[in-house]
């Protein structure tokens, strides 16, 4: 094939130069089971190996998310979350949509809003989270408690994670602004190490009422009289809110960090509130796997896709690199929302079980050249980004 004899000649001109090099283009060379096309600006073939095979993508799959994303809701695009309020019984009602980004210094803005906005006192907190399904966990999600499996819920704090230390044999919150809640100081329950992030579990209920009991927190430290107010599950009635509450992160502030940590919990949030905007139901991983699928389709005539969801986590989601560089072509007023992985290479990674994926831009001067290298067997953990290094040096 026209890479493999394209990098059998680069071998021996970088055994002058670097052994490294030539070790890493070798490794290619000799892959079964492996894909890679590199095009120039103009979308005109440089490179290009297996590029029509469909491999798994691993978490290169959040590049296809942040694309549907982006194109659905513009890089300035704010989430909402709907506030109702109850003077006579002192209830205060969330609404969810699915927001990503609710971590604790936007939950504490969130505090600060509604005790502007008169309410001294709640006795009830309702949770509305009825904009995505219950019990809902998608494909491939670990049952490990590594924040990369958390599990999605409309209402949310802190990507559904805690993060605790322990300090003369007490449980302390490892963040100077979330307190430390009763759910979080039981998750901590077994663990001998002094210092640990944790998922939430996977009952997208209890979630919720760690979001719960931080709102109420937060409400507490600016005054307002929580006391034991209870929390519970419910609906939002059908009326205006009391108070709407934009993020004070925009959709491209939320998908560079999602990018550069590769953040399964932002990637899923995105895709199922999409899906739940499409269809107009309570947002389910047959209605993620359907939208992702179906604008693809649309978009880019592509009817060989799989996508489970929208992270990378499923090992049955499949792309080929010639389509996520036809991606990459459309992506290329966002890139810089992709993280510098070597010095001119500003790529999204993936890693799974005998998957080693990378894809992106290689800069050359003013010229950004999208590409895909995929490998579905086991392979160096760097050899991808040496391959990477190689080809922009060559190209």
């Amino acid at each position: 094939m026209m890479i493999r004899r394209y990098l059998l000649a680069l071998i021996c001109v970088f055994t002058l130069s670097s052994q490294a090099q030539a070790n890493a283009l070798s490794s290619f060379s000799a892959l079964k089971n492996a894909g890679l096309l590199v095009v120039d600006t103009q979308g005109q073939q440089l490179l290009a190996d297996n590029n029509q095979r469909a491999f798994i993508p691993a978490s290169t799959t959040k590049i296809v998310t942040a694309w549907l994303a982006l194109y659905r809701w513009g890089e300035n695009h704010r989430f909402a979350t709907n506030f109702y309020f109850d003077p006579s019984r002192n209830t205060l009602i969330v609404k969810g949509s699915g927001d990503p980004f609710l971590v604790s210094e936007e939950i504490l803005l969130i505090a600060q809003q509604l005790q502007q906005r008169g309410v001294s006192r709640v006795d009830t907190l309702v949770l509305d989270g009825s904009a995505f399904s219950s019990g809902l966990v998608l494909p491939g999600t670990g049952r490990t408690n590594n924040p990369y499996d958390a599990v999605p819920s409309a209402i949310a704090a802190n990507f559904n994670t805690v993060n605790l230390k322990r300090v003369k044999r007490r449980i302390r919150s490892a963040e100077a602004q979330t307190p430390l809640t009763p759910i979080a100081k039981g998750m901590y329950k077994g663990i001998k190490k002094k210092k640990l992030r944790v998922n939430l579990g996977r009952d997208p209920r209890k979630a919720e009422h760690y979001f719960g009991e931080l709102l109420l927190a937060m409400l507490e430290k600016q005054g307002v009289s929580v006391g034991n107010s209870q929390i519970v599950q419910g609906l939002a009635p059908p009326q205006a809110p009391f108070y709407t509450h934009q993020n004070s992160k925009t959709l491209g502030e939320m998908i560079r960090p999602m990018m550069k940590y590769s953040t399964n919990f932002i990637a899923n949030q995105l895709v199922l509130m999409m899906a739940q905007q499409q269809f107009q139901r309570p947002a389910n991983a047959r209605d993620v796997q359907a939208y992702m699928q179906d604008n693809l389709e649309a978009h880019f005539n592509w009817n060989n896709v799989v996508f489970q969801e929208g992270a990378g986590l499923s090992r049955k989601n499949r792309i080929s690199p010639r389509q996520l560089v036809e991606l990459l072509q459309k992506f290329t007023e966002y890139r810089h929302l992709l993280p510098e992985v070597e010095p001119g290479v500003f790529a999204k990674s993936g890693t799974l079980n005998k998957v080693s994926t990378l894809a992106g831009y290689i800069v050359d001067g003013n010229e950004w050249k999208p590409f895909a290298l995929m490998m579905n067997q086991a392979v160096p953990y760097k050899l991808r980004n040496r391959i990477a290094k190689e080809l922009r040096r060559t190209l």
